[in-house]
């Protein structure tokens, strides 16, 4: 029996920067319906690859597909209205409402969204639908990292790409998000694909976690097989990190 066809595939995806390989012939399927976590050191080259899929960066070689169609032969509003995005750093435009930046990727495809369906998503992401008529200034980081969120779902996407979309935040509030991003992406039946340099985060969050190093994927792993020592040094030092502090942890706790 044949296996079903990926949503997402990258074949040979390379990408320079001048005599600078950001990203060196990445071959990868993603099937529908995963959350996948994209963890290395910066400048492995995850983010590079996590915009090729949007075409914020278009390969120098190889190519990108998105159901089946090469993502720099589709008509950008379309791609991007399958595809959501939740920006590093937030990114709202400061200029404009909560709800004009919620609205603001169905209004570039031509399409106006109801007050109705900005009170749904805000309700989506656990906002009080009456801070649409606010401005990205009044809320805190949390809040506006939320309304990312609701912005990125606006379209309705097949797929949704995060781009260290909790980095900014505090503890408390990247945990909780994060907890609210795999529930909505169990609930709407999406596929993510999150770009984290956070490998405790990605642990808990996806169900397959891909390591970049000089812009190559070393390993490519579930959560439990990571843990277990599998997916090589590279992977296996970056999993040490929440391992060593959860063992300093421990000894804080044991009796003296």
């Amino acid at each position: 029996m044949t296996s079903p066809r990926p949503l997402l595939r990258f074949e040979g995806a390379a990408r320079v920067y001048g005599n600078v390989q950001a990203v060196a012939g990445v071959t990868c399927d993603i099937a529908g319906g995963s959350f996948v976590a994209l963890v290395g050191a910066s400048g492995s080259g995850k983010s590079t690859l996590l915009k090729m899929v949007n075409t914020l960066v278009e390969p120098t070689a190889g190519r990108v597909l998105f159901g089946g169609e090469d993502v720099t032969a589709l008509p950008p509003a379309r791609l991007r209205r399958r595809v959501g995005y939740v920006f590093q750093g937030i990114g709202l435009f400061p200029h404009m409402s909560v709800a004009e930046n919620i609205a603001i990727g169905p209004r570039l495809a031509g399409e106006k969204l109801p007050p109705s369906r900005i009170a749904e998503l805000l309700e989506l992401v656990e906002l009080d639908p009456a801070m649409a008529s606010r401005m990205p200034d009044e809320l805190s980081g949390g809040q506006r990292q939320r309304v990312g969120v609701a912005r990125a779902l606006a379209g309705e996407p097949e797929l949704l790409l995060m781009d260290e979309p909790f980095g900014a935040l505090d503890p408390l509030t990247r945990d909780a998000l994060g907890e609210k991003v795999r529930e909505l992406h169990e609930r709407l039946g999406l596929t993510t694909v999150m770009v984290t340099h956070d490998m405790a985060e990605a642990l808990l969050l996806a169900d397959r976690v891909l390591v970049m190093d000089a812009g190559a994927i070393v390993a490519d792993e579930s959560p439990r097989a990571l843990l277990a020592g599998e997916g090589g040094d590279i992977a296996q030092g970056l999993v040490a990190v929440p391992r060593q502090q959860a063992e300093r942890l421990a000894a804080m706790e044991s009796p003296r």
